[in-house]
């Protein structure tokens, strides 16, 4: 009896669940949505924020670097704006014929005999046309995206706000002292934050010990 306990325990799988990131690894960077969904991001900070085209390009560096996704840093220095219009006008126009269905991926997914969920920061419309486009939409548990993380945005027009009340993170950055200054705090929550992560585990009711991302 006990030397059938202990085949059992090592019989049993490492780990009970991968979890999976959505763009640019269940389909190729050479496909472009990646390149059409920044230049969509540049394009709503231009026309929907106000923002100096000419700024454009170091500032959405910046607020990724620094707070995970360009929209999290936007709505961290101030900027607001109404979140499912923003995912409509990013997520909305992206080429999303160039995915194709992958059948030996799909195959791959559903050989595995763990738990599988995606983990994307992008919103839930964007995450089913893609992996629907990619014929694996029935291959993952659920998928934990930004609606998952953040609360319905309300009271949001949609408008930029002014630009007196934007917090400069470029003139923060020139400046030798700021490596030492903190940087205002985002209300989104999303990846590779901590907080994120934690959530995520807690949601899909995961032990990290036993997750693969």
């Amino acid at each position: 009896m006990e030397f059938e306990d202990c085949y059992r325990q090592v019989q049993r799988p490492k780990y009970d669940c991968l979890l999976f990131d959505l763009d640019d690894t269940l389909y190729p960077l050479s496909t472009g949505i990646a390149t059409a969904c920044t230049n969509n991001i540049r394009e709503y900070m231009v026309k929907e924020l106000g923002i100096e085209e000419s700024k454009i390009g170091h500032l959405s560096n910046l607020l990724y670097k620094n707070y995970g996704t360009t929209m999290a840093g936007l709505r961290g220095i101030g900027y607001e704006f109404d979140y499912d219009k923003y995912h409509a006008f990013i997520h909305g126009r992206l080429p999303y014929e160039r995915l194709k269905p992958d059948p030996v991926l799909r195959n791959l997914l559903l050989s595995l005999p763990i738990r599988k969920l995606i983990f994307t920061n992008a919103d839930k419309n964007h995450a089913a046309r893609a992996l629907s486009r990619l014929g694996l939409e029935d291959c993952f548990e659920g998928i934990i995206c930004f609606e998952t993380l953040n609360p319905p945005c309300k009271g949001f027009s949609g408008e930029g706000v002014a630009a007196t009340e934007i917090f400069d993170i470029v003139g923060h950055f020139s400046q030798p002292e700021s490596a030492y200054a903190e940087l205002p705090k985002t209300p989104i929550v999303c990846k590779p934050s901590e907080e994120a992560f934690e959530y995520a585990l807690k949601i899909a009711n995961l032990n990290p010990q036993r997750t693969v991302r």
